[in-house]
């Protein structure tokens, strides 16, 4: 059993690479989600020789309490729940309004490089934890419209009671600490800066240059 605190994303990385070591040199990439999820992502795609890209998505809010998603958006996918009531006009207007966003910031991040096709391939999704995991499940359904031949979740931290419901949800669910008493991500790392934009740029830009 690993500590209950870590030290930074480094650690959290390089514990992760070793639980996912079956990966190296395999068809498999590492979808990592902004920005936390960048700095181990790459660790565990350098640790494993394995492509890094990116994963982005939104939720869509409730026109009355924008906290309350009614569903979620990719780039080239979505999910929306049924909700009676709500104009159809509203949502049109919020996907092309999230697209727009998240077209802005793919292009910020990975600048003119294309999304990689990941049909048949193993997708590992990284983010440097889970707090309720509802954008993330919301992913994790959006990507197997792609058709991936596995879908691997690996986070570092997780409330105890969430495990469960990622290990439904996924292919295989690798993580390092769920926590019974769980205070908040960042309360789980010695560390837990804050990633900027220029890291996660530079860290794309190494690693897409060395493929």
């Amino acid at each position: 059993m690993y500590n209950e605190i870590l030290k930074d994303r480094i650690e959290a990385g390089l514990l992760l690479a070793e639980k996912l070591k079956k990966y190296q040199n395999s068809n498999s990439i590492i979808l990592a989600v902004p920005r936390g999820g960048v700095p181990i992502g790459s660790i565990i795609a350098k640790s494993l020789h394995l492509p890094l890209n990116i994963i982005l998505s939104k939720k869509i809010g409730h026109p009355n309490n924008k906290e309350f998603a009614i569903g979620a958006i990719s780039l080239d996918s979505m999910i929306i729940d049924e909700h009676p009531g709500i104009p159809n006009e509203y949502i049109n207007q919020e996907i092309i309004h999230l697209r727009k966003l998240l077209k802005e910031k793919y292009e910020l991040y990975m600048g003119n490089r294309k999304p990689i096709d990941l049909k048949g391939k193993n997708v590992i999704l990284v983010d440097d934890g889970i707090a309720t995991g509802n954008t993330l499940l919301a992913s994790i359904n959006m990507l197997r419209k792609q058709k991936p031949a596995k879908i691997i979740v690996a986070v570092p931290v997780l409330p105890y009671d969430t495990v469960s419901v990622f290990e439904k949800n996924t292919d295989e669910f690798v993580y390092l600490i769920a926590s019974k008493y769980f205070r908040g991500v960042g309360g789980f790392y010695e560390d837990f800066n804050q990633v900027e934009d220029d890291e996660v740029i530079h860290l794309l830009s190494v690693a897409n240059s060395v493929e």
